[in-house]
């Protein structure tokens, strides 16, 4: 006979994922939950999806697994919304057919709705931290708003049954601002579409480079929060240091300040957004990938570009600092030191066999970080809070 434990593992779940982005949307935000929502229906739940409506979906829809709402257009990143505020609608969907945990991804008007439309029926909870919205404020020229926004994110979050946040750094930030009941839910790769495999010499070609010159590549969203002027000045400390040698920036990606940074790299080649298996082969046709994020609750590039067998250099946070140790798989600087940033790309090329080696042991690395575990603790969370009988504080508008 089964115990208990086993017939509780075995228990179909009907999961409901809020969220304000969704693939074929291109962000790490995106990437995480059509992976999560994947995995879960591959190992046999009932999921189903709450997001804004896209440009390629159909005017109505008739999936029960899925449920479109209005989108309003997100400031300064086009192509992303905000999801218009739906609670009246949540709750007569969720009375009808009433889920056993809500997963609310995003903290916008439509995550908000979710939130107190579970609480008025008492849906269990779990929320993502996905995005530090809070500091972009700064880099946006709003920061004012930092303080505020820091207390709505809490408010928001301590509500919730379970928050999970991706990374051991973001998760002790989160505590040092009494977040509440944090739980670490990591990010996984798909190591066989991110591969050295996929190196491509005719790319490589078309980049002018021959094959010892150096690709130094760039993946990521092109906007200011992302600190994109040490991309140029740590670029720069690299051809100063090796004037000698052939070397290419790379940058793939689009937002709010290519324009700005085509101007000032105008030797770099932008080759806009990538996707599948043509951001694989960007990815393993480059050498080095700098990454001089500071405001990442994770980075999902960091894990792609270890699989893809690069020599990375990022600051020691979030996946670099999980995942990178210094000096044998990548090279790390402390978060904010931009001199010490320029000094570890440059020892990455003071030698051939260092960057070898570096990149083998990056490939071997995130070769074992697989998505199938990350969705098996996802959803050991999700029944852990159906499990909780947790009563919180109704939620009103306004903390």
């Amino acid at each position: 006979m089964a115990s208990a434990d086993t017939e509780v593992m075995t228990t179909i779940l009907h999961i409901t994922l809020i969220t304000e982005t969704f693939p074929p949307e291109i962000n790490g935000v995106a990437n995480t939950l059509g992976r999560l929502c994947d995995g879960l229906r591959a190992r046999g739940h009932r999921v189903e999806l709450v997001r804004p409506r896209q440009s390629a979906d159909r005017q109505s829809s008739s999936d029960d697994a899925l449920m479109l709402c209005r989108g309003w257009p997100l400031p300064g990143y086009p192509g992303l919304q905000w999801g218009q505020s739906s609670m009246h609608k949540l709750l007569r969907r969720w009375k009808r057919q009433r889920p056993d945990v809500l997963y609310i991804a995003t903290e916008g008007p439509l995550g908000l709705s979710a939130l107190r439309a579970a609480r008025r029926l008492g849906i269990a909870v779990v929320s993502g931290f996905h995005t530090n919205f809070q500091q972009y404020t700064r880099q946006y020229g709003l920061g004012l708003l930092t303080r505020l926004l820091t207390h709505y994110l809490r408010w928001f979050h301590n509500r919730s049954t379970l928050t999970l946040v991706p990374s051991i750094s973001q998760r002790l930030e989160l505590e040092r601002r009494q977040f509440e009941r944090l739980a670490l839910l990591s990010r996984g790769v798909d190591s066989q579409l991110f591969h050295p495999a996929k190196r491509l010499d005719a790319l490589r070609e078309q980049w002018g480079l021959a094959e010892r010159d150096v690709a130094v590549i760039h993946v990521g969203r092109l906007a200011p929060e992302k600190n994109l002027g040490l991309l140029k000045r740590s670029f720069e400390a690299l051809k100063a240091t090796y004037p000698q040698r052939n070397l290419k920036l790379i940058v793939v990606g689009d937002g709010p300040q290519r324009l700005a940074l085509e101007k000032e790299l105008p030797e770099a080649i932008f080759c806009g957004a990538q996707r599948g298996e043509a951001l694989a082969s960007h990815y393993a046709s480059a050498d080095v990938f700098l990454f001089p994020s500071l405001t990442e609750t994770f980075g999902n590039v960091v894990l792609e570009a270890l699989a893809s067998g690069l020599g990375v250099v990022a600051y020691d946070m979030a996946a670099a600092g999980q995942h990178i140790r210094h000096g044998y798989n990548g090279v790390l600087a402390m978060p904010g030191d931009e001199q010490a940033f320029c000094e570890a790309a440059c020892w990455l090329l003071e030698h051939r066999e260092t960057l070898r080696c570096v990149r083998l042991n990056a490939r071997q690395h995130a070769s074992r970080q697989g998505w199938a575990a990350i969705i098996e603790e996802f959803e050991r969370q999700l029944r852990g809070a159906c499990a909780q009988e947790q009563t919180l504080p109704d939620v009103a508008l306004l903390p």
